[in-house]
């Protein structure tokens, strides 16, 4: 991308950005009529129209019903992906919302439309317009909430979701890149008021942005050191696949268990830290039924497991866990001198 953070984009810039989805035989392109969104629309279509044969681009709106102007932005965003001769359709977030956590709320009804929407016109990608920005944003949330290292990495140009893949082609290009193009081509987009509200986390982030820029963090500089933690991420995963297949090699000739994953508590304890905090986190997630286990629910457990295996390595031996806890829908035991984790046995109702 060219350095100058507001200058339109090229055409051969914009055939760059979406390169790697050429072979696609669908995408839809999620567009809320801002001006990220907009011009992912504008340059997808230049882009699907310079190729002899490109994948099928279908525009998708989601209509949270949040906001009275979200219909007339809808129809706005179907009139003009109608002139850029691109099937539009909107989608309403319907039922009851909730008084607390609205974003998180709306955030997974929309992908969840996305993903369906997808499903129906054989779209392989959903395609988001993600900025830099947004990136520099998300990397800041998270950091204030104490995200560990995958979490800091922020968010992936590619990612699965329902089945789906979820492209963010415009992720290392600057908002202000967007508008520029726009007004160059001379196409309008809205203004969406909430993304000023300070009601919110993330406005009032955006709003502390020139400050960290003024002392040399920018949006390049966030995003770069994202980027440099989702590389180090990267390799953590590694280590931790070698370590389960070390811990696999361990029990060879010992039948594994049906739905339950072991390991034995001695060989687990000499592993890196952040590696037994990623096993037990992927044996939790993958066995419990109650949702994404929570980092610091994890770490708090990984320090009592370590406490019992270093007062006596073969804990539990008598058959009797010397540890038995549930998180997340897993239930997670130590005992005859092994780590299990299970599926919790569902919880009883009151009154039932």
């Amino acid at each position: 991308m060219s350095d100058d953070d507001n200058s339109p984009i090229s055409t051969r810039e914009a055939r760059q950005l979406f390169a790697g989805l050429k072979s696609a035989p669908a995408l839809v392109l999620a567009v809320s009529g801002g001006p990220d969104s907009v011009a992912l629309m504008w340059l997808a279509a230049r882009w699907q129209r310079s190729l002899a044969r490109g994948p099928r681009l279908t525009v998708v709106t989601i209509d949270h019903g949040l906001r009275r102007e979200a219909a007339r932005e809808a129809r706005e965003v179907k009139r003009l992906a109608t002139e850029l001769g691109l099937p539009h359709r909107t989608l309403r977030w319907r039922g009851a919302k909730p008084t607390t956590g609205l974003p998180a709320a709306a955030r997974e009804a929309r992908y969840r439309l996305l993903a369906q929407a997808a499903r129906a016109v054989g779209a392989s990608h959903v395609l988001t317009a993600h900025t830099r920005d947004d990136q520099a944003e998300t990397l800041l949330m998270r950091l204030l909430r104490g995200s560990g290292l995958a979490g800091l990495s922020a968010m992936a140009s590619l990612s699965e979701r329902d089945g789906i893949v979820l492209a963010r082609p415009l992720l290392e290009v600057p908002k202000s890149q967007l508008i520029a193009t726009l007004r160059r081509a001379k196409v309008g987009f809205a203004d969406d008021p909430t993304n000023r509200d300070t009601a919110f986390t993330r406005p009032r982030l955006r709003a502390l942005l020139p400050l960290l820029a003024a002392e040399g963090g920018d949006a390049r500089t966030l995003v770069r050191l994202a980027a440099r933690l989702a590389r180090a991420n990267a390799a953590v995963e590694l280590l931790a696949d070698g370590a389960e297949r070390f811990l696999r090699l361990r029990d060879r000739g010992d039948a594994p268990q049906a739905g339950v994953r072991s390991f034995e508590a001695a060989a687990f304890a000499v592993l890196p830290e952040e590696v037994r905090l990623r096993l037990l986190l992927r044996a939790i997630n993958a066995l419990g039924h109650e949702g994404p286990a929570e980092l610091g629910k994890v770490e708090s457990l990984l320090a009592v497991l370590d406490q019992v295996i270093a007062a006596s390595p073969r804990a539990g031996a008598n058959g009797r866990p010397a540890l038995r806890q549930t998180l997340a829908g897993a239930l997670i035991s130590l005992a005859g001198g092994r780590i299990h984790i299970a599926p919790a046995p569902a919880r009883r109702r009151k009154g039932g």
